[in-house]
């Protein structure tokens, strides 16, 4: 497949596509981060465990994860307009189900509906943003992209704590379900066929064994967080995705006609971009779980005014998305991504001395700071690994690229949650050996429940020192980015200025 584009033709009808897609990414991402807040009261309302709400977060991310590797071959087979309407039409069919959703069951099965849309929407707009943008302003194309990835996740939690305060859960779902319609309207009124059609057969097998692979891993590692990691569970599923994943990986090398293309990792500014947008999204992912933990279980916060922490942040990094990709378009993405991660290595650190007595405003700016030099990272540096390849291949890199991330926020939040509950666990049983108590004893309890808070501290305050060494790793390997142009024929020419 050649992902070609008329973009001669489309100078004219460019933004409606762009406004379309990014109207759908952005409430699919919505749509995913206003959970987090909104659990407690679906688990009660829905009367289950603390252990199966999680499915209603963990399956969404299973689907996504399955069918992001697919995405390369839908593209193939299914036209721009079709595949963008059919995404966006089972999205909103998924957030009508929950919406009216009265039992665990129903609304399950209406985010998993939701998934299957979502899984194959962010692939699709990354290479319809390629196709239809000349190379040399893909940065700023891509720059607005990033609203959609970056906003979304800030704003949320803001938005659920208010909801939940004031209304009943299933809000969250019609508040967004406008929105997704009118994404489906737009898609069918001005979407486009950027991408040339081919027949390619499915290979089962591949697909089953990307299921198995991917959808293991990302259960295994959602599961270690609340079961621990040496839990025979987490431990099966871990084994079979790794087996099932080194098996996919032999056939995809081995095929002519593979379904995830690993040979887009012969091209060394994407393997090294993608390396550091793994680490970015582990560290970014990691902060926005952490952090609620801190300010709602260990200061007192309501969800909303948790949120209402979030808000400049996600704020200005709205705003600076754009902004970055004019940038990027003019010197590249190694001094974005040079200072973007100084920063964001430094304001991680400064997460990591967390006390109970840090001011809400010390927090606020914190946070502000780090999503600022967020704001310079993600769509620039993968901006700087797609341009390199060739277009027959922007569909498959754009597929490895989502599902890699997919994977690192899923690892990246399970492992630093996990560090955070096994330090926290270690703490408490030295502070009250220390203090010669016997946990037992009810006159203790106030003594043990100071004892907690501050243990918690420490392992929230660790958890973002191994997060301030991730961030600095990426820091380190953001210096040997360059600047990479694409040739005619998709032979490359390495522009050696930064």
């Amino acid at each position: 497949m050649e992902n070609t584009a008329n973009t001669g033709a489309l100078p004219l009808k460019r933004w409606p596509i762009v406004m379309a897609l990014l109207i759908g990414a952005f409430v699919s991402i919505l749509n995913q981060t206003l959970m987090n807040v909104a659990l407690p009261h679906m688990m009660r309302d829905l009367k289950v465990t603390e252990t199966t709400i999680q499915w209603l977060v963990t399956g969404f991310m299973l689907v996504n994860g399955v069918l992001i590797p697919v995405s390369a071959y839908l593209m193939e087979r299914f036209t721009t307009r079709g595949l963008f309407v059919a995404a966006m039409t089972l999205f909103t069919i998924g957030t009508v189900v929950c919406g009216i959703g009265t039992n665990f069951e129903l609304v399950l099965t209406g985010r998993l509906i939701q998934a299957a849309g979502a899984g194959v929407l962010m692939p699709l707009m990354t290479v319809v943003f390629l196709t239809i943008f000349p190379i040399e302003k893909r940065g700023q194309a891509m720059g607005t992209m990033g609203i959609a990835m970056v906003f979304a996740p800030a704003v949320g939690p803001t938005l659920s704590g208010w909801i939940i305060e004031h209304h009943p859960w299933n809000m969250l779902f019609w508040i967004i379900l406008p929105f997704s319609v009118l994404s489906v309207i737009l898609g069918v009124i001005f979407m486009r066929n950027v991408t040339e059609v081919s027949r390619p057969k499915l290979d089962v097998l591949s697909v089953i064994l990307s299921t198995l692979g991917f959808g293991g891993i990302l259960y295994g590692f959602s599961e270690a967080g609340s079961l621990g990691w040496g839990a025979g569970e987490v431990t099966v599923s871990l084994i079979v995705g790794a087996v099932a994943l080194a098996l996919f990986l032999w056939r995809q090398v081995k095929s002519s006609h593979p379904m995830l293309e690993f040979r887009v990792f012969s091209y060394d500014m994407f393997s090294l971009t993608t390396v550091i947008n793994v680490i970015v999204t582990m560290a970014l992912y990691a902060a926005m779980i952490l952090l609620p933990i801190y300010l709602q279980t260990i200061r007192g916060f309501s969800p909303l005014e948790s949120g209402l922490l979030l808000m400049p942040g996600a704020i200005l990094m709205g705003i600076m998305s754009p902004v970055t990709g004019i940038i990027f378009d003019r010197i590249g993405a190694r001094w974005l991504a040079v200072t973007g991660l100084a920063i964001t290595t430094v304001t991680t650190w400064e997460f990591s001395r967390l006390t109970d007595s840090t001011t809400y405003t010390q927090l606020i700016l914190i946070y502000t700071v780090r999503m600022f030099g967020m704001s310079m990272l993600m769509m620039p540096i993968q901006t700087a690994g797609l341009n390199q390849l060739p277009a027959r291949l922007n569909a498959h890199g754009t597929a490895m690229s989502n599902t890699l991330r997919t994977i690192a926020g899923a690892l990246g939040t399970a492992l630093l949650v996990s560090i955070m509950s096994s330090r926290t666990k270690d703490r408490v049983t030295e502070m009250i050996l220390a203090a010669g108590i016997n946990p037992r004893d009810p006159a203790n309890t106030e003594q043990l429940a100071q004892i907690t808070k501050a243990a918690t501290i420490n392992g929230i305050d660790f958890a973002f020192e191994v997060a301030t060494g991730i961030t600095l790793a990426a820091f380190l390997l953001s210096f040997f980015i360059r600047k990479v142009r694409v040739g005619q024929g998709g032979r490359n020419r390495i522009n050696k200025r930064a």
